[in-house]
């Protein structure tokens, strides 16, 4: 069974629908409606596979599950090189906030310093997704030990009209609100954040059972 034959034998339309509802850059009649369960399992067989090389090969995709795919074989990947290679042939054909999300590969963890210069080069990119990952990428690999403040002054930074960026920017200040919030609120404070991004930020920090009831109200305080 080929790929296509395999998405199409698991769609469920009434997810599909579900789904173009909360994807709206991407077409419906691109999405065929299989869950990720499903699609994670698959690209755990298709990562061990013969496929494999083919399948990332075929760039651009048509179907979202596709992307879907290539993301989660990417995150599968051990070799760090190759991983960092692989994402940076992909993040340019990424063309939703779903795949840009679903995209972490692990063995990043491992060497977080040769990752800053990417992450340094995809935050001041020209493509929405590829700004969103980087920005993703600082909050999933530099805000707890590895914790490095020049990286929020760089999120704080940056300034765009596109929402799916803006919404990242307000994802990462709660989370770093969360979890280093004595250097996080002092952006907050100053107004650092456009007013939009900023009362989202506090409105995400705010939904956390992280920060603390006296945290919470201050932080409503706060908002312009």
């Amino acid at each position: 069974m080929d790929i296509n034959d395999f998405l199409f034998s698991n769609q469920d339309i009434k997810y599909r629908d579900f789904q173009a509802k909360l994807i709206p850059t991407v077409g419906t009649d691109t999405i065929v409606g299989v869950r990720t369960p499903i699609l994670r399992a698959y690209a755990k067989e298709l990562a061990k596979s013969e496929e494999k090389e083919a399948f990332l090969n075929e760039l651009p995709h048509t179907l979202f599950e596709e992307n879907q795919l290539h993301a989660f074989i990417i995150s599968l990947e051990k070799d760090f090189d190759t991983a960092l290679a692989e994402t940076e042939r992909f993040l340019p054909y990424v063309n939703n906030w779903a795949t840009c999300d679903q995209m972490s590969p692990k063995v990043f963890k491992k060497r977080r310093d040769e990752l800053k210069p990417y992450i340094d080069k995809w935050i001041k990119s020209d493509r929405e997704y590829t700004v969103r990952f980087g920005i993703r990428m600082v909050m999933e690999h530099l805000l707890d030990d590895d914790f490095d403040e020049e990286y929020m002054k760089k999120v704080a930074s940056v300034r765009s009209d596109k929402y799916y960026i803006n919404m990242m920017i307000a994802w990462y200040f709660a989370t770093a609100l969360a979890k280093q919030y004595d250097t996080a609120v002092k952006y907050i404070e100053s107004g650092a954040l456009d007013t939009r991004t900023h009362n989202k930020a506090i409105q995400k920090a705010r939904e956390s059972y992280r920060i603390t009831p006296e945290q919470k109200e201050y932080l409503k305080s706060l908002k312009k």
